[in-house]
């Protein structure tokens, strides 16, 4: 599946996009890419249009400096679907991409027709020591080094290294692994640590949008975590579940951080039975001014 280009706002983003019929946008994570989709992209696109982009900082797409907040990253993805013909649609974010999903569907909820949050940050405190680590005075110092080809080359340390803050060998151990080579480019390295220190600092996670997530019970939302993720726990999704009236919440119990690349054929048919189960929402000003008048 190849790479679609657009510039928009001077810088080039790129994007995957596959199939017809009803719009799912797939936001990949921090260090991540679109390429994280892939196995899911196909099938999904037996029955819809789908649409992974790269995130600025990340992937294929341009590493300017500039905002790499939460807010800029959904106002990204809009200007993106609006410019490649595309008004509103389902929108599955992982990880960092669950809070630039939510972040979305806070400040552009009439593009968000239902939201799907892949083991998201943004829902608690906790997230793993590696994150809290990389915030720290100095890690742009160290992490040239961690993400140098000579490290990386070094298969067996860095493999013992992963499994020992919990990564198990398969899907996690590949998406990290494929995560500290991008930031070998000084552009990605700069966009992750923009990006980590707005969101992670060295006590854990700092965005948290559980105060804002009764605004979410006008979109079917569900929550999709692995049992086994290390990096941010499944009891924030479950938690968070409670507080979004309707939500569905499913677990992957032989997955870690990345459902999607370890059971893509159960993910796939969790989320076309989600999407199949439940009508597109619509929400207009006055509903959203309605729920924040109420606090839900």
């Amino acid at each position: 599946m190849e790479h679609e280009e657009i510039t928009l706002h001077g810088h080039s983003v790129s994007y995957r996009r596959a199939g017809w019929g009803p719009l799912i946008v797939l936001i990949h994570g921090i260090t991540g890419s679109s390429e994280t989709w892939e196995d899911v992209m196909e099938p999904l696109a037996e029955k819809y249009t789908v649409v992974a982009p790269d995130l600025l900082g990340h992937g294929a797409s341009a590493k300017p400096r500039g905002d790499y907040s939460l807010g800029a990253y959904a106002s990204g993805i809009r200007d993106l679907l609006g410019a490649i013909g595309h008004d509103r649609g389902t929108i599955v974010g992982h990880s960092l991409g669950g809070g630039v999903a939510m972040q979305m569907a806070y400040q552009f909820p009439e593009r968000c027709e239902r939201l799907v949050l892949v083991s998201s940050g943004g829902l608690g405190r906790e997230v793993h020591a590696m994150l809290r680590a990389a915030t720290l005075p100095g890690s742009e110092l160290v992490l040239p080094m961690l993400a140098s080809s000579r490290v990386l080359n070094a298969t067996t340390a860095v493999g013992d290294f992963l499994g020992r803050l919990g990564l198990r060998a398969g899907p996690d151990l590949e998406e990290m692994w494929r995560g500290f080579s991008s930031l070998n480019d000084v552009g990605a390295r700069a966009a992750f640590i923009h990006t980590l220190r707005g969101i992670v600092d060295p006590g854990g996670q700092r965005v948290n949008a559980t105060d804002r997530l009764y605004l979410a019970q006008r979109v079917p939302t569900m929550l999709l975590w692995g049992e086994r993720d290390p990096i941010i726990p499944v009891e924030h999704g479950r938690a968070a579940c409670e507080l979004i009236p309707g939500c569905r919440f499913e677990t992957f119990p032989d997955a870690g951080h990345f459902p999607h690349r370890t059971a893509p054929r159960e993910f796939v048919r969790v989320l076309e039975d989600f999407i199949d189960s439940t009508e597109p929402a619509e929400v207009n000003e006055d509903d959203f001014r309605e729920l924040l008048r109420s606090g839900g």
